[in-house]
């Protein structure tokens, strides 16, 4: 996390997007109908799920509204495109690039058909990369590598503040002192021992 001006924090999702996008370069294709962290999605939906918000996440940084900032999440899953290897890294580039722009995290946004402020959208965009960053690891195989910048923006989103409840279902506990990657996991409803070949392999 930067700062503008002094005062206001700034969200990079430089080093969650690099690290998305090695984790992307490197699945095998063997790989893409296997289990997921994700309940009801495989490896391929996985995917198909990263390529759609790294677009409409992109959109929403620039305010350009349309059906990719419009449209829920719950409304369904695109399939995977063909071209989705050479589509994704330019696309996570032009998303760290876009929440860069003068103005990004300033003012109201809209991303899956909700508005919110510019700042908690692009701490949303952070956290999906996060999360599903360690999704795709853990389903694939890899070893996975977060900045310490972002799990506390990640964690910081993901803690339920007084009185509300969890924004991505309910949180798994984790021992105290857990890592702090750990922690996050937790908070975003999901097992940090995850297994692919484990009893909660299929979600």
């Amino acid at each position: 996390m930067d700062t503008h001006s002094g005062t206001t924090p700034v969200i990079d999702l430089e080093p969650a997007a690099r690290e998305m996008g090695a984790l992307a370069a490197a699945v095998d294709d063997r790989r893409l109908t296997g289990p997921t962290p994700c309940p009801d999605y495989a490896v391929r939906d996985l995917l198909a799920h990263i390529v759609g918000l790294t677009a409409a996440f992109g959109d929403a940084a620039r305010k350009r509204f349309g059906p990719a900032t419009d449209t829920s999440p719950a409304s369904g899953l695109p399939p995977l495109p063909d071209d989705w290897r050479e589509a994704l890294p330019p696309l996570l580039d032009e998303l760290v690039a876009a929440w860069r722009s003068p103005g990004a995290q300033e003012g109201m946004t809209r991303a899956g058909g909700v508005d919110l402020p510019g700042q908690v959208a692009a701490m949303v965009a952070l956290n999906e990369l996060v999360v599903h960053g360690w999704d795709l690891a853990r389903a694939t195989g890899q070893p996975f590598r977060a900045d310490e910048a972002s799990l506390r923006s990640s964690q910081a989103l993901l803690t339920p503040a007084d009185g509300d409840g969890p924004l991505f279902g309910t949180p798994v506990p984790v021992p105290p002192g857990a890592p702090l990657l750990d922690q996050v996991i937790g908070l975003s409803g999901r097992h940090p021992d995850w297994q692919p070949d484990g009893p909660g392999g299929r979600g």
